[in-house]
């Protein structure tokens, strides 16, 4: 970043550079050309002129001594004579200085475009006695269209530049999709691969000679089958539900759901640690229930997972504005606001502290957002480390009864194909 900082500096100064010294150039060029006009004007009226006839009073103006009267269009046609000898094609007006009246007396305004401009006053000079002043209003745009190779030059290095940029974002892109296939892996391994070892020992302990004898330990080994299989088959049905999701969209079948219903259904699931604050007076809502409740399970499940002392999660509900609003609040760790917007990426996990302890997949919030999406919904989410969160859905006014699907956000489709690979070589081990 600093070197493509240091090059366009470098470049920056010397297009600077390179214009101070085109116009400097300008007005040197414009001296001599000038000097030759009250040469010809000299030798026109048969006198020796002093060789610096010229004065520059401005970056674009010009007094030029002609110690005598001359014609404006005798004039002007010697200034036209020597700006193009001297290369000097741009615009330039300019005025006679008349004795009797006092005064500049234009002569013309000589543009190189057939659009006429307006002419300006130009000063008085009290120093000689006849002369003429001569403006280059345009000196800016000539000396700009004499750095073309620069200009040209200073694209090029702008294009390298983008280009360089781009590359440096793919890359660090695909760095940070492969720390996060690193992490998908590390945590895929240590979900599926428990499970999967804790089933092989009590299957190989149900092999060994006489475990029929004791029953108790028989019907102990065969519990622990029965949910080591079920976690596994959950794990599995969420990563795969998703990634079917990804390809063929996300299939809604709304119906009217009692969210009230829903909650408490929930919170008998989870048990004491869940509390119920329901004050919405019609809680009906169009919704897929399955959806719904899957989204609602994974914010308690998260605010009883991440909370360090005895947790405690919250779901409410009210009206506002016509609207159902529902939430769930519990008194977890919190979430850093650095992290508040990259929680519901997919496979995204904080890393530091108690989170890190906890192991997932880093799919549960996602999928909540892409539940609140694809219903059309609004979810935001108030945090603070050491303070808990809060996750406020608000639901849509109307209601839709119709079967519905709604393409979710296309993602690194790599990880399905990682997750089918990764899984198969598990059940084959």
């Amino acid at each position: 970043m600093l070197s493509i900082v240091g090059i366009l500096a470098v470049q920056a100064v010397w297009v600077r550079n390179a214009y101070a010294l085109r116009e400097r150039q300008f007005r040197q060029t414009a001296f001599i050309a000038l000097q030759d006009v009250a040469d010809e004007v000299a030798q026109l009226n048969r006198f020796t002129l002093n060789r610096y006839a010229v004065t520059q009073i401005s970056a674009d103006y010009f007094i030029v001594n002609t110690d005598a009267p001359i014609d404006p269009a005798t004039l002007e046609g010697f200034i036209q004579k020597s700006l193009q000898a001297h290369n000097l094609i741009t615009d330039y007006e300019y005025g006679i200085y008349n004795c009797e009246t006092d005064r500049m007396v234009y002569g013309a305004y000589v543009s190189t475009s057939p659009t006429l401009k307006n002419r300006s006053h130009l000063p008085k000079f009290s120093r000689y006695t006849y002369y003429f002043g001569i403006r280059f209003p345009n000196q800016s745009a000539f000396v700009a269209g004499q750095l073309s190779g620069w200009l040209w030059s200073t694209i090029a290095v702008l294009l390298v530049v983008i280009f360089f940029g781009y590359t440096l974002s793919v890359v660090l892109k695909q760095r940070r999709l492969t720390e996060v296939q690193r992490d998908f892996i590390n945590n895929i391994t240590h979900e599926l691969q428990t499970p999967v070892s804790t089933i092989r020992i009590a299957a190989d302990v149900l092999q060994s000679e006489g475990i029929t004898q004791q029953p108790d330990r028989l019907k102990q080994y065969a519990r622990v089958i029965l949910e080591e299989s079920r976690r596994l088959q959950k794990q599995v049905s969420n990563v795969l539900q998703l990634a079917r999701s990804e390809r063929t969209g996300f299939v809604l079948d709304v119906a009217e759901v009692d969210l009230h219903n829903v909650m408490t259904t929930a919170a008998t699931t989870f048990g004491p640690s869940v509390q119920l604050d329901l004050t919405a007076t019609d809680a009906h809502i169009q919704a897929d229930r399955y959806h719904l409740e899957t989204a609602l399970n994974n914010l308690i499940d998260n605010g009883l997972k991440y909370c360090i002392q005895s947790p405690c999660v919250v779901l409410h509900t009210h009206i506002e504005n016509n609207q159902l609003i529902w939430s769930v609040r519990d008194n977890g760790i919190g979430i850093a606001p650095e992290h508040q917007k990259a929680v519901f990426q997919q496979f995204f996990r904080v890393t530091s502290g108690h989170a890190h302890d906890v192991k997932g997949f880093g799919l549960g919030l996602y999928y909540v957002r892409q539940v609140v999406r694809a219903h059309g919904w609004k979810l935001t989410l108030t945090s603070a480390l050491g303070q808990g969160s809060m996750f406020t859905v608000v639901t849509k006014s109307e209601r839709v009864n119709e079967r519905k699907s709604v393409k979710l956000l296309t993602t690194s489709t790599s990880f399905v194909a990682l997750f089918h690979s990764f899984t198969l070589s598990l059940f084959t081990l």
